[in-house]
């Protein structure tokens, strides 16, 4: 079994830059593969491997500057769930747009798994899921709020579009692992929201601490890398991934004419050229030929 590690820090990275390398070398030098990325704000990826890899890259981690109270989330997986150990530079370790949004300077009230049903249910409560479409479509909690939105760059003109609907409701907001909470909480309270709430470790930490049968989750959580989705326990899902747009796949989307494996769904089989499908069915060549991973 692998030990697989998500995790996220906001803090203030002056020089980002120069702790890209060592950091790589650190997670090569433990066996560790995934993605980390950073940024002035700080550091967010997944990470997996041995145990006493993971302890090593997270060792490393906690070290950087500000990052001592760095908090993580762990889950098991039977097979290695990425293919190669990237560490990135971006502008923000997760992409909203806005450069006022600052979660060190402020967030909203953190709500523990075991208390989050008897929040959501309130009747003055909106819940409103912050994810990507693709993702809200596998799972999501009862009740919740679907923005539609393709991309997290999304939310905020969601939102001020649609501020008047949640007119006297306190907001619960959630996401896979709470980094994108972090920023859309800073973001309302900011728009004047006054009481705002969020799951602190996301979906993850609540499908790992409730159990199934008190559980107002539906569905399967959507995560980066091959596992493609949990169930409660964090139990590997039933979804597999379109190796072209990296959206989730049901064994009843893979029946639709539109899935070509490796090349297409049915989500995005107007979305490529011939050329682009060309590419990707050479690619899935050398998938099965063994010469490359996805």
């Amino acid at each position: 079994m692998f030990t697989v590690a998500a995790l996220y820090h906001f803090t203030r990275f002056p020089e980002p830059a120069a702790l890209q390398g060592p950091l790589q070398e650190a997670c090569d030098l433990a066996g560790i593969k995934g993605t980390l990325l950073i940024a002035p704000e700080g550091i967010n990826g997944t990470i997996a491997g041995s145990r006493a890899g993971i302890d090593a890259a997270l060792a490393h981690i906690r070290a950087l500057p500000g990052c001592a109270g760095l908090e993580w989330k762990e889950s098991p997986a039977a097979e290695m769930p990425f293919a190669r150990m990237k560490v990135r530079l971006k502008r923000e370790i997760v992409t909203m747009g806005q450069p006022d949004v600052d979660p060190t300077a402020s967030v909203g009230h953190y709500v523990e798994a075991k208390d989050w049903n008897a929040l959501i249910s309130a009747p003055d409560v909106a819940v409103i899921d912050t994810r990507n479409d693709y993702e809200v479509e596998i799972g999501t909690f009862d009740g919740a709020v679907d923005p539609g939105t393709k991309s997290f760059r999304d939310f905020p003109d969601w939102w001020r579009e649609n501020a008047h609907r949640f007119h006297n409701k306190r907001i619960a907001m959630f996401c896979t692992g709470g980094i994108r909470c972090e920023k859309s909480t800073n973001f309302l309270l900011g728009e004047g929201i006054p009481e705002v709430y969020h799951l602190k470790g996301g979906i993850l930490k609540y499908l790992e601490d409730v159990p199934a049968e008190d559980s107002k989750w539906q569905g399967e959580c959507f995560v980066f890398d091959k596992r493609v989705s949990l169930g409660h326990g964090l139990v590997q899902g039933d979804y597999d991934l379109c190796h072209a747009c990296r959206r989730p796949l049901s064994a009843e989307d893979k029946q639709r004419p539109e899935f070509e494996i490796g090349v297409c769904c049915h989500r995005c089989a107007d979305e490529y050229s011939e050329a682009d499908r060309a590419r990707f069915r050479e690619r899935q060549r050398q998938v099965e030929r063994g010469e490359i991973a996805l």
